[in-house]
């Protein structure tokens, strides 16, 4: 075996080693389970309009002290500048922010919906983070998609969400669709 050959074979060993395993919760099992229960009443909270639940899963009800930010991808941003020129990826906008989220679900005649997938939950049993593919709908109706993730911490009252950041992918993006 040439020393080129060997080294294609320990690469290759290498490669299969750094596989990734299926994506797992780390944590006590109790504090994950709170954590999943905080996730689905953010999902319930959207479908039944229900914005003092909705509220109480957050650490704080004031906006400027919650993180709140997206993040548009590419091809999304590139349609965006056709009639926006000084469109940005991750422009801070303050009326995008958690209570926005719930006002426009209340307000819409329609159902509004968030579903997730792939949820990885990460926790010391102090703090925690929550990773998940998102879909959100509105009227049933796919509007847009893509990665969300939360930090929480965990209060006198529970665990609550202290920051979320999320990509946005809709028509216009490559990809799911």
């Amino acid at each position: 075996m040439t020393k080129s050959h060997a080294l294609a074979l320990i690469f290759c060993f290498a490669l299969a080693g750094c596989q990734s395993l299926p994506e797992q919760s780390h944590g006590n099992s109790k504090d994950i389970a709170a954590i999943k229960q905080v996730v689905e009443s953010f999902r319930t909270s959207l479908i039944n309009k229900d914005k003092a639940t909705y509220m109480s899963l957050f650490f704080s009800d004031k906006p400027e002290d919650i993180g709140w930010q997206f993040v548009s991808e590419d091809t999304r941003l590139e349609h965006i500048k056709k009639t926006k020129p000084d469109a940005i990826k991750a422009r801070q906008i303050p009326s995008n922010n958690f209570i926005s989220l719930i006002d426009g679900a209340v307000a819409a005649k329609e159902p509004r919906e968030e579903t997730f997938s792939n949820i990885v939950i990460d926790t010391d049993g102090e703090i925690a983070s929550v990773a998940f593919d998102y879909t959100f709908l509105a009227n049933g109706q796919k509007t847009n998609w893509g990665k969300e993730m939360w930090q929480l911490v965990r209060t006198e009252n529970g665990w609550k969400i202290f920051s979320v950041v999320y990509t946005i992918r809709d028509k216009w993006s490559v990809g799911e669709g």
